[in-house]
């Protein structure tokens, strides 16, 4: 494999670079990373200039189709190879410019709408998710179907033209946010649980019947939260593929997730400002350091390179029309571990200064990001499947190890 840019790469490179410093609006320039959906937190924000930042953005780059650099051009993305999505992506987190729109609806939905989707779905959805005017949850847990997504319970009986749903799903990020959700729900609870459940796009929060109530985690920080549907009525058009048949779409779908190609660059971005943050001689404290803080930190940054050497492995199958499977399931695994070990390291490089978690005391090494991701990075090697989840993946379909 060959790590350095080839003439075209380098030349898309310096497009992207270009197109950053005309077009990302002023609210995101010379800033640390922001939460990985901190665009859709904008667009609704109290602060007129948040709002004004995420449309402008969102123009931007709904003009060259980059809001989705993956999709093919005729649905209105980018039309970009593996290398320049991965090309894009780095230079994206270079200087922390937001995603617009969801991570859900642009990296996960819109490409199962693409291999899934009627063409009536595609023309009332991919447009709107494009433009960065239609923001997407995700609803597959519940409180008795995690890991085991095939327990799902939440129900959905037809009813004429319409399905009327009732069941709760639970850790739904931004589902305070979202104007939708996409949600596996059970349409046959007679048939073996994985072939009994359905895709259903649920396509207003606002419908009578759903209820969002929020999930505060441990850093104070709403980002997920529980849904409740009591007799929601959806049409039964906005079933994606084959009724019954929704285990194989919403599997298609979190092997969007798992691939980890954009999650690789936030390791780096991370990572990044870790290593800037120890070389700044105005952060306080000095364990940072001491010998074994600074080994620490050099493993942190070999466990950088090797998430991005995963995610050039998926991008390398991906561009030769192969699936990565079991491939998907190593980066993500390493990623979410890796991402975890970052937050611990920064935590561990400030020492009691780590223990400021004010963003606005000017003694707290990195506005407190450290702290704060430390306490919420436990989630990392749970959602989209856990990491023991991963390593049995690995082991059958990789390795061709028995189940056990």
């Amino acid at each position: 494999m060959d790590w350095q840019d080839s003439p075209e790469q380098a030349a898309f490179r310096r497009e992207v670079r270009s197109f950053i410093e005309a077009r990302l609006p002023e609210h995101y320039r010379g800033r640390p990373p922001g939460a990985p959906d901190e665009w859709v937190a904008d667009r609704g924000a109290p602060e007129p200039e948040r709002r004004e930042a995420a449309r402008e953005w969102a123009v931007a780059l709904g003009e060259r189709g980059w809001v989705a650099p993956h999709i093919p051009t005729e649905y209105g993305g980018g039309g970009l190879s593996k290398w320049e999505q991965f090309i894009y992506n780095q230079e994206m987190a270079r200087v922390s410019a937001p995603v617009v729109g969801s991570s859900h609806s642009v990296e996960m939905l819109t490409p199962t709408l693409v291999v899934h989707g009627t063409d009536a779905q595609k023309s009332a959805y991919l447009p709107r998710i494009l433009g960065g005017e239609m923001v997407w949850c995700q609803g597959y847990s519940e409180p008795g179907a995690g890991s085991d997504l095939a327990s799902v319970q939440t129900r959905a009986v037809l009813d004429g033209d319409e399905y009327v749903v009732n069941g709760q799903k639970i850790w739904t990020t931004n589902g305070h946010h979202a104007d939708a959700i996409f949600a596996m729900v059970r349409t046959d609870p007679d048939a073996p649980k994985h072939r009994g459940i359905s895709f259903l796009l649920i396509d207003d929060m606002a419908t009578e019947g759903v209820m969002v109530r929020p999930l505060v985690n441990m850093a104070w920080e709403h980002g997920f939260n529980e849904v409740f549907f009591e007799n929601v009525r959806v049409p039964a058009t906005n079933v994606v593929g084959d009724v019954n048949r929704g285990w194989y779409v919403s599997m298609t779908l979190l092997d969007f997730e798992r691939s980890g190609v954009r999650q690789a660059t936030n390791v780096r971005r991370q990572f990044n400002q870790l290593l800037g943050e120890v070389r700044e001689p105005r952060t306080p404290g000095s364990v940072r350091s001491l010998p074994s803080v600074r080994a620490e930190i050099a493993d942190r940054a070999i466990d950088t390179a090797v998430c991005e050497n995963f995610s050039l492995r998926v991008i390398s199958m991906q561009a030769v029309g192969l699936i990565p499977n079991y491939e998907a399931s190593m980066g993500k695994l390493r990623i979410s571990e890796t991402l975890q070990a970052i937050s611990r390291t920064g935590v561990r490089a400030f020492g009691l200064y780590s223990n400021l978690w004010d963003p606005e005391d000017e003694r707290s090494p990195a506005r407190a990001d450290f702290t704060q991701r430390y306490l919420t990075s436990i989630p990392h090697t749970i959602g989209a499947g856990t990491s023991e989840i991963q390593r049995n993946i690995i082991a059958t379909r990789g390795l061709g190890l028995p189940r056990g």
